[in-house]
């Protein structure tokens, strides 16, 4: 992939865009069978166009918020409004570990979404190819998952979720398990496809850099059971795209606002 300074505009989002409601989750609660409560009255929206990071401790609800979000588990209380009247069609999901079939080749993982959707076989591969090109694995379509770093099944996973082109993606820790260099890597990357692409992102993640270099808008939780605790803005996006950014003051200063927050949630 080519370096994302090079492709990324300068030109800001209006505010009226950034502040227009996609969805708003009232009153989520959570318990599961073994009595463990993971969430307790959980309210915020998500906001279209924006890198909305969920920040918190392992084991906070994180995960089960993300989940209840994408519609794989159910809220025990509370709901959530989308305000198209559904959640987008075209929602992708990347999960903690690429998950990705080990008997196929990476091409099929990729084109995988667009067959459940039932797209033709012509578009699927144009697609397909599409994918791998935004994630710098265009010579690997036809490489099998065994043969891959750990960061080129994570892009792999990434390009699954990108196939279908999402008005809405959904991050669960993608890149919690990579050596700092790939994830500096991949976090410059996916800043990039964001602004390209133009969708939503709800991304969890327990890193406070983390945190501070990808969002617009920080939500911190609480342990368990899971709460709001605070939410924290970023700086206007055009000054997160800086080379420099992550040796600056000002990166230094959010991310201690950050920990502080963090560290008052606990």
């Amino acid at each position: 992939m080519k370096s994302r300074r090079a492709k990324i505009s300068t030109k800001r989002k209006p505010k009226s865009a950034e502040s227009m409601p996609l969805a708003e989750l009232r009153g989520i609660g959570k318990t599961f069978e073994s009595g463990v409560t993971a969430l307790r009255d959980v309210s915020f929206s998500i906001r279209r166009g924006e890198f909305l990071s969920l920040l918190g401790a392992s084991g906070c609800g994180k995960t089960t918020l993300l989940r209840i979000v994408a519609g794989l588990l159910a809220p025990d209380t509370g709901g959530m409004n989308w305000k198209d009247g559904a959640r987008p069609r075209e929602t992708g999901f990347v999960f903690q570990e690429p998950a990705l079939m080990p008997w196929a080749s990476i091409g099929a993982n990729i084109r995988l979404p667009l067959r459940l959707l039932g797209v033709d076989d012509r578009t699927a591969a144009l697609r397909t190819r599409e994918a791998l090109s935004q994630v710098g694995l265009e010579k690997f379509g036809d490489a099998y998952p065994h043969e891959l770093s750990g960061g080129m099944k994570m892009r792999a996973s990434l390009a699954r979720a990108l196939i279908v082109k999402p008005k809405l993606l959904l991050m669960d820790e993608p890149f919690a398990a990579l050596d700092e260099i790939s994830r500096f890597k991949l976090n410059d990357e996916l800043l990039a496809l964001w602004q390209k692409l133009g969708c939503t992102v709800v991304f969890v993640t327990h890193s406070v850099f983390e945190a501070a270099y990808l969002s617009t808008r920080t939500l911190v939780m609480s342990q368990r059971p899971g709460r709001i605790a605070e939410e924290i803005r970023s700086l206007p996006s055009i000054e997160r795209f800086d080379p420099q950014y992550r040796t600056s003051a000002a990166f230094a200063t959010r991310t201690r606002k950050l920990s502080e927050a963090l560290e008052r949630a606990q």
